[in-house]
């Protein structure tokens, strides 16, 4: 009986030991911290990381860096594409200035050329027809080719000022672009932690739609300012030798007159009067 007795209580306990082996992992999974909040979490987050669902479901300030990435974006392509029609029709009306300048051979021959009665070149041609008659009582050639020169010196500074014009606001979004998508990539990586912070949890999906908002910022800052600094630098070259066209127009200009000037063909002082003439009055 004493066998009996001692056996009945081994049995319940190896009994009551399986039971609690069998519900340990149901109790395991139960008490995970993690493993109730979740499906709730994951419901209420965006599950839709395009670039425009991203963008909808940004924070606001988010929002207002996009768009005014993307606006700056804009704004360069709209100069880009205006300088691009303004200079290469500038520089092609340049070289048939140029190829006009070089076949003439005299003033006469330059001022009678209806081609060059038009755009930079009238410019130039008018600067010079003001130096002649303002210098037309001068007894120096050479002093009126030097204030030539002056005049059209100023006009090709002035002619790259307006070629350049507008360009600046390239170098600015170029410069200033990365830095803007850097401050859209801190605030959705803040908001990523304030996410974490509520939700008491480092899970993917609480994380994951702050991080995809910081990397479009950080996307768009680039593309807004990568080719604003290659048209930039396009628009500088380009500029540049626009200018130098200009310059040689110029001196194909000096040249001529110099040419005529050294003929007399400018000199509109009267005739000395000859002494015999003055002392017979």
């Amino acid at each position: 009986m004493s066998g009996v007795r001692r056996a009945a209580p081994v049995a319940w306990l190896t009994a009551m030991a399986v039971a609690i082996g069998a519900l340990s992992p149901t109790l395991a999974i139960a008490q995970t911290p993690s493993a109730l909040p979740v499906p709730d979490i994951m419901l209420k987050l965006p599950r839709d990381l395009s670039p425009w669902g991203m963008f909808l479901s940004a924070d606001i300030v988010v929002k207002a860096v996009l768009i005014g990435l993307v606006f700056a974006s804009l704004l360069s392509w709209t100069v880009w594409f205006a300088k691009v029609l303004e200079l290469m029709g500038a520089r092609a009306h340049m070289r048939r200035t140029i190829a006009a300048l070089e076949r003439a051979r005299s003033w006469q021959g330059v001022a009678a050329d209806p081609q060059l009665r038009k755009g930079a070149a009238a410019a130039l041609i008018a600067a010079v027809e003001t130096e002649l008659d303002l210098s037309a009582d001068t007894l120096a050639a050479g002093g009126a080719k030097e204030r030539i020169a002056s005049r059209l010196e100023r006009l090709e500074a002035a002619a790259a000022r307006r070629m350049i014009r507008g360009t600046g606001i390239l170098a600015s979004i170029g410069a200033t672009a990365p830095f803007v998508g850097l401050f859209g990539t801190v605030w959705g990586i803040m908001n990523s932690f304030i996410g974490i912070s509520k939700a008491q949890t480092t899970n993917l999906a609480v994380v994951a739609p702050g991080i995809a908002e910081a990397l479009l910022a950080t996307a768009l800052g680039l593309v807004a300012a990568i080719p604003a600094v290659v048209m930039y630098n396009m628009f500088s070259r380009w500029s540049a030798a626009y200018r130098a066209q200009f310059g040689d127009a110029g001196a194909a200009i000096l040249r001529i007159v110099s040419r005529d000037l050294d003929r007399g063909a400018f000199d509109r002082r009267p005739a000395a009067r000859h002494p015999a003439a003055e002392a017979a009055e």
